[in-house]
Parts: C-alpha cells; sequence; structure tokens
C-alpha cells in the first residue's frame, strides 16, 4: 500500500470533515440546534444523514463478511431495509413522529416518550437503556473501523481503535447534531461512491457479472462439504429451511436488523430535524437509492470473494473466504480489499470505511451522550444548567464507554465469530422490543396508556436479556454467567433455541405485555393527548 497516496486522500477528507464541522459548531447556539439541529434539515441531508447512520462498518465489514460465510440469501435483507427501514419508517412513522416532535417541543427520541405520556420517569427509563445497550452497538462499529485501518495500514488495532475514536470524538462534542448530519452528508456520499467502484471492480476482476455467478454456483459442492451439517445449500441459494444456518440468517440477521432498524432512537430522531412532511417525502427516493447500493453491494461482493480466494488469488489457492481470513469473519472484507484492489482503489476504500465509521458513530455518540445529559440528568433528575455544556459532558462520557468495549470486546469473544454483526443485531433487536410496540402505540392510538408503555418496555429488555445470558449460546458461553450458575454454556445447548435470535420470542412477548396491561393503565389527559395529535404543516 502506498502510504503517500493514502494519506493525501485521508489528508483530503479529514479537511473536509473538520470544515463541515466547524460550520456546524459555529451554528450551534441553542440545545434544539445541538440535539435537532435546528429542525431545518435539507431532505438530501436528512436521507443521507439517515442512510450513513444505518450503513456502518458492521454492514460492509460485519455483515460482508457474514455474508461470504452464508452467501447471497442475506440479500432479503436489503429489501427488507429498504422497505421497511425507509418506506414503512419514513411514511407509516416519520411523518407522525415530526408531527408529534414538533407539538411537544421533543429533542429527543426518550423526551419524545416521556412527553407523549407526560412522563418524566419514562423519559429517563428509555434514556438509561439507550445508555447502557448502545455501547455494545458502537463498540463494534468502532472494531469494524480498526480492523479495517490495522489490515491495510498494518499498525496495531489499539492505535487504530484510538485515532479514530478522538476524530470522531472532536466533532461531535463541538458541533452537535448539525456536525453529524452535514458530515454524514458527504461521508454517505464518499460510501455510495467507494461502494458502486468496489462493486465494478469485483465483477471485473471475477471476468464479468455471469461469468462471476456462475463461478460462485460452481462451488455448491465445497460450501457443502464446508459447512453442510449446519444447512448450508450454496452461496447462491438459502440454507436449507429450519437448519442452524437459517434460523440465524433468518431470525438475527434479516429479522432482527430489518425489523429493529424501525426502533433505532438515532435515527427516528432524523425525522424530527425536518420541518415539514414534505421534506420527508422526498427524502424517501434518496434514502432507498443509498441504502440499496450501500448494502446490497456488501451482501454480493461477500459470498464473491469466495470465488476470488479459492480461484484468482496465488497466496489463498484452494481456500474459501473465511479459511483465507484465518477464520475470522471480521477479516474477510479487509483481506478481499488489500489484496484484489489495486492500490489507490484500497485508499479510496479506507475513506469510505472510515465514512461508514464515523457517520454512524457519530449518531450514535450523539444519541447516547443527549440520553446521559438531557433525558436522565437534566430531565429524570430534574437538574439545571447550560443544556449544550451538559449534553457535551454526556457525549464525552459515552464515547470512553465504547471506546473501552472495543478494545475488550475481541478479548472477550477471543475464538468467536462474526462479532461485528452479532453485536449489531443483539441491540437492533433489543431497541425492537423494547421500543417498538410503545412507539407504535405512541404514535398511532391516542388511549395508549403509561401502564402499557412500561410493560412493553421492561418486558421486551427482561426477555432480550434472559435469551442473550442463557439461551443464544453464541452471547451465553463467552459471558459464563449461564455456566456459573447451572453448569452449561446454554440452558437449550443441543437443540435449534440456542441459535434463535432474541428478537422473535422478546418482541411477541413485548407486543402482548403492552396490550395486555394498557387497559389497566390510567388514560393520558385527554387535552394533552389531543395536542399531540394535533396536525401541522
Amino acid at each position: 500500500m502506498s502510504i503517500p497516496l493514502l494519506a493525501a486522500v485521508v489528508a483530503v477528507y479529514l479537511c473536509i470533515v473538520a470544515y463541515l464541522s466547524h460550520q456546524a459548531f459555529r451554528a450551534t447556539h441553542s440545545a434544539a440546534d445541538y440535539m435537532l439541529a435546528g429542525r431545518k434539515t435539507h431532505p438530501f441531508v436528512m436521507a443521507m444523514s439517515y442512510g450513513a447512520t444505518f450503513i456502518s462498518t458492521s454492514a460492509i465489514v460485519g455483515f460482508g463478511g457474514a455474508a461470504a460465510v452464508f452467501g447471497m440469501s442475506l440479500l432479503w435483507l436489503t429489501f427488507l431495509t429498504i422497505f421497511v427501514g425507509v418506506f414503512v419508517a419514513f411514511v407509516f412513522f416519520g411523518r407522525r413522529t415530526r408531527r408529534m416532535g414538533l407539538n411537544l417541543n421533543a429533542h429527543t427520541f426518550p423526551e419524545f416518550l416521556g412527553r407523549r405520556f407526560q412522563s418524566k420517569g419514562l423519559q429517563g427509563a428509555a434514556g438509561l437503556l439507550i445508555f447502557v445497550a448502545m455501547p455494545l452497538y458502537a463498540s463494534v462499529v468502532l472494531m469494524g473501523g480498526g480492523a479495517f485501518v490495522t489490515q491495510i495500514l498494518e499498525v496495531d488495532y489499539n492505535v487504530a481503535l484510538f485515532f479514530l475514536t478522538l476524530i470522531i470524538a472532536v466533532y461531535v462534542v463541538l458541533g452537535g447534531l448539525k456536525a453529524v448530519m452535514y458530515t454524514d452528508a458527504f461521508q454517505g456520499s464518499v460510501m455510495f461512491a467507494g461502494m458502486v467502484t468496489l462493486l465494478l471492480f469485483t465483477y471485473y476482476k471475477l471476468g464479468g457479472v455471469t461469468v462471476a455467478h456462475e463461478r460462485l454456483t460452481g462451488m455448491k459442492e465445497i460450501a457443502i462439504a464446508t459447512f453442510g451439517a449446519r444447512g448450508h445449500t450454496g452461496w447462491t441459494s438459502f440454507p436449507a429451511f429450519a437448519s442452524e444456518y437459517w434460523l440465524v440468517v433468518v431470525t438475527t440477521i434479516i429479522l432482527g436488523v430489518g425489523i429493529g432498524v424501525l426502533a433505532q432512537p438515532q435515527l427516528i430522531v432524523r425525522f424530527m430535524t425536518v420541518d415539514s412532511d414534505r421534506e420527508l417525502n422526498r427524502a424517501v427516493l434518496i434514502g432507498g437509492i443509498f441504502i440499496m447500493v450501500a448494502v446490497g453491494v456488501a451482501f454480493i461482493v461477500g459470498p464473491l470473494s469466495n470465488v476470488f480466494f479459492y480461484y484468482e488469488n496465488p497466496a489463498t489457492e484452494g481456500q474459501i473466504a473465511i479459511a483465507a481470513a484465518g477464520r475470522n469473519v471480521d477479516q474477510i472484507i479487509p483481506l478481499y480489499i488489500s489484496q484484489a484492489m489495486p492500490q489507490w482503489f484500497t485508499a479510496l476504500f479506507m475513506v469510505t470505511l472510515l465514512s461508514a465509521a464515523m457517520s454512524t458513530l457519530s449518531s450514535q455518540f450523539h444519541a447516547m451522550g443527549t440520553s446521559l445529559g438531557r433525558d436522565i440528568y437534566e430531565q429524570a433528575l430534574g437538574q439545571k444548567g447550560n443544556s449544550v455544556l451538559i449534553n457535551r459532558i454526556g457525549v464525552l462520557f459515552a464515547i470512553a464507554i465504547s471506546y473501552f468495549l472495543a478494545w475488550g470486546l475481541p478479548i472477550l469473544f477471543e475464538g468467536g465469530t462474526a462479532i461485528i454483526a452479532r453485536g449489531t443485531a443483539i441491540f437492533f433487536g433489543i431497541c425492537a422490543a423494547a421500543f417498538l410496540p410503545m412507539y407504535f402505540g405512541a404514535i398511532y392510538f391516542k388511549r395508549m396508556t403509561l401502564a402499557g408503555a412500561y410493560a412493553g418496555m421492561l418486558t421486551g429488555t427482561l426477555v432480550s436479556l434472559f435469551w442473550i445470558l442463557f439461551i443464544r449460546i453464541n452471547e451465553s458461553r463467552p459471558l459464563l454467567l449461564c455456566k456459573a450458575l447451572f453448569g452449561v454454556d446454554s440452558l437449550a445447548e443441543g437443540t435449534l433455541w440456542a441459535v434463535v435470535d432474541p428478537l422473535v420470542i422478546a418482541l411477541p412477548a413485548s407486543i402482548l405485555a403492552t396490550v395486555l396491561v394498557n387497559g389497566w393503565g390510567r388514560p393520558v389527559c385527554e387535552q394533552h393527548v389531543e395536542t399531540c395529535f394535533r396536525r401541522i404543516a
């Protein structure tokens, strides 16, 4: 890798990020500026920020590597993220969220929920859950960025992790959501160009679209010989129904992320940054195209990397992607880029990965920091002070936690696979189980009660944690609690339940608890409800 070329590309990239961050810092004067970008965001900026926040290194490095193992069945997640994550989210959730958020003068997602149900306790509880759970997601995104930098520059992982965290911390702390969204729009544009170029080069390298896919299909027997016992049927077909791999692909990757996107706090707040429904409508097409490319390319290139490693790369001839990467799923895409692509593209793609990591992490740090500063400290605990300063301190604290988790997770899960993809899916699933029934009820049902909201959130959270700690073996084994209490790695060890994602159990339980308890609670003040649902332009 040409270090001068890489240094020049990264320097230009960082200069642009610095300029956008400085402009955002100068324009940030109030809590609304810091937490909602002033509610006047352009639809292009909003759509690109939403997409770039959603698509991180976990999608490109983590899920791209997972696709190299599971195959193109993961493309169903691309469809779900476009249909659910963009169309349903913008049209059926976004419009009502924007209107209600403006009616309630809400600045964060927990504040939106708290004011809808007239409960600072609920706001604090939602903020606490975000602050406790989101560092897991942020840390695996940091790991993805650090892994790529380590592979390309051949530097120590901890050094790459430190400097990546430091760069993001500076502009998020100073510029708030304005800086996050300005830089997201730029970073999303870089990601779009990088992913399109990656797809074109991959097909060129492997002999064209038809030839590449035929060669991958022809490797079916290799896939079955390697993974057939777990249900693999080839990289261009779906795993065998109800097999271990089928359950992972369907329950964890497709449903866990595809449904979980609707309840992501850092994405929901984007709906409250535009000033009319027209801006949301205009953002749908932009967001859909971006997601299709950013997600779809990773799920195509990942499986095709098997063709490259097995047939085209002398250093790994006769090895599929997972073997070439030393059994580390999260190293497949970085290794493929470094060995298959020309040097100038490696430099470009490093910026693409930096953009993916920085855009998502900046939003995560902002969401965690405002949950601590605004929702817990200012609202739930009733403390007063300079709101912008308090939230900046909250962001710094959130960054520190995420950094130390990113440092420690590879040690805790040493020998494990797909840590990045698994960490992402876990957070998405927890958010869906805890927040989705309450959030849906808040914007659609006037008779939704505080008791129903609490019941759904607590049930979803507790069932998710139980499943993670005691049932799902990929998490329960390294966490050791189940082993310490019951002497086994999982209470479902030896059965397929041990690979079922918590979302499949926790979300239905949360919905049921919300519906059953809702009728027992005291209705929210009728006049307040009418204010919440008041139509605005």
